[in-house]
């Protein structure tokens, strides 16, 4: 089992910056990928950003620019960095870790941690 731990949701004026956290921990485990997703009052959860142990990054198109995923894998831990927020981006930001326990892969994901952008 792999567990979750999201940190530096808030609020914040619109043009602000907020820096989330997500740490992994469990036991043997090992991470493919993790990534935050968001998921905003009737509408579907999307990817903003993910990021590989070797450095690999996608990002969705209306963070592009904005946005930084970096990560520690010493720490097994992942940040994102929203500079330039806009009200839009106001949502329920989710953790998500797809990770390696023995030779099976599992999905994993945190309680979320709120993101309110005011104009």
């Amino acid at each position: 089992q792999v567990q979750l731990v999201e940190s530096g949701g808030g609020l914040v004026q619109a043009g602000g910056s907020l820096r989330l956290s997500c740490a992994a921990s469990g036991s043997r485990f090992r991470i493919n990928t993790m990534a935050w997703y968001r998921q905003a009052p009737g509408k579907q959860r999307e990817l903003v950003a993910r990021i590989t142990p070797g450095g690999s990054t996608k990002y969705g198109d209306s963070v592009k620019g904005r946005f930084t995923i970096s990560g520690d894998n010493n720490k097994n831990t992942v940040y994102l960095q929203m500079n330039s927020l806009k009200p839009d981006d106001t949502a329920l930001y989710y953790c998500y870790a797809n990770a390696w326990i023995d030779i099976v892969l599992y999905d994993y994901w945190g309680q979320g941690t709120q993101v309110t952008v005011s104009s």
